[in-house]
């Protein structure tokens, strides 16, 4: 299973609105194949995997996949009849699929085909490869995450005079890896006007561009910006007036399944009061810079006793820099110990 998961990561990014699914053949405690979904449209992990094999299943053949098979045709055949048609008679599955039209059918349809079916193996793990995947397809609203690069003393800049950057490069690059898993970036129209940013994925080999989101209150931003004059203009797309709980569910319509928040501090400061944020990556650099704009510019909370705080959160070391990430958990009463 976690060959199968190794596979499902090389589907991250890039197969949305589908989840991302890994899967693995095993003979006698040998991995003879392995596949993984590589885009929407195009055939699922577990019938990629078989057709690697190429071969008639033998009996003692076992398929493990990261998620349930789907019971469903779609743009593609319902994986739970490729996988009888196939001749297995063991499948593993890590992880139950949360889409209510599979939820369980599938794992049923191939155990009344007389398939042993064993479920939740390393199901955490094959869970959360899809946090975004479970939100979106139950609510319709897209996965948010929160990122921000800041200071030792919370600025998300430096002041005017001095160098725009405040994390590393290698962090930089980390954060391109970010954002080649999402499907939309959204910033604030200050960002385009001050930063002029390109909010494009570089130097990630085989990703797709995320769309591009400008939340605005006026509609004045500069029409040589360059989200709108690069080759990925068409990529673009403008919210004038709308709050960012009417931009969220928008885009969750438009089969957007995750969204990254990148700034500025208003945006941020609204989406944490509004208790939009999934999950937070905040990268901090080892400087102070008393910079102008700080972040998660929100109005905050009423107490400290009802403030968010971060659940299963870590703290990583990328350069000089400190990357923490975690989920935040929003409810009134005291903070955990």
């Amino acid at each position: 299973m976690r060959v199968a998961l190794q596979e499902a990561r090389k589907s991250l990014g890039q197969t949305s609105p589908n989840p991302a699914v890994g899967a693995a053949l095993v003979i006698q405690n040998q991995i003879i194949a392995r596949g993984h979904h590589r885009r929407a449209g195009l055939p699922h992990a577990e019938i990629e995997c078989l057709r690697n094999f190429g071969r008639a299943i033998p009996k003692d053949a076992v398929l493990y996949v990261t998620l349930e098979p789907c019971s469903t045709a779609g743009r593609t055949p319902a994986c739970t009849d490729e996988i009888i048609k196939s001749g297995l008679r063991t499948v593993v599955v890590g992880a139950t699929d949360v889409n209510p039209l599979h939820s369980g059918r599938g794992i049923e349809l191939l155990r009344n085909a007389g398939i042993e079916v064993r479920t939740h193996v390393l199901a955490p793990e094959c869970t959360m490869l899809n946090e975004a995947f479970n939100k979106w397809i139950v609510t319709r609203e897209p996965f948010v995450i929160a990122k921000c690069g800041m200071s030792l003393d919370g600025r998300l800049v430096r002041p005017p005079a001095e160098s725009r950057w405040i994390t590393s490069a290698a962090t930089r690059r980390h954060a391109h890896r970010l954002r080649a898993r999402v499907d939309a970036i959204l910033v604030g129209a200050e960002t385009i006007r001050s930063d002029n940013p390109r909010l494009t994925v570089r130097g990630v080999r085989g990703s797709a561009q995320p769309l591009r989101v400008v939340v605005t209150r006026s509609g004045k931003l500069p029409r040589r910006a360059h989200i709108f004059t690069d080759r990925f203009a068409d990529r673009t797309l403008v919210y004038r007036g709308k709050s960012l709980n009417y931009v969220l569910q928008d885009l969750g319509k438009r089969n957007v399944t995750s969204v990254l928040i990148e700034g500025g501090g208003n945006i941020l400061g609204q989406a944490l009061d509004g208790g939009h944020i999934d999950k937070v990556h905040i990268y901090v650099g080892s400087i102070f810079t008393g910079g102008p704009v700080i972040a998660f510019a929100g109005h905050g909370t009423n107490a400290p006793r009802n403030a968010p705080y971060l659940e299963q959160i870590q703290y990583d070391r990328v350069q000089h820099d400190l990357f923490i990430h975690g989920y935040p958990r929003y409810r009134s009463g005291a903070a955990p110990e």
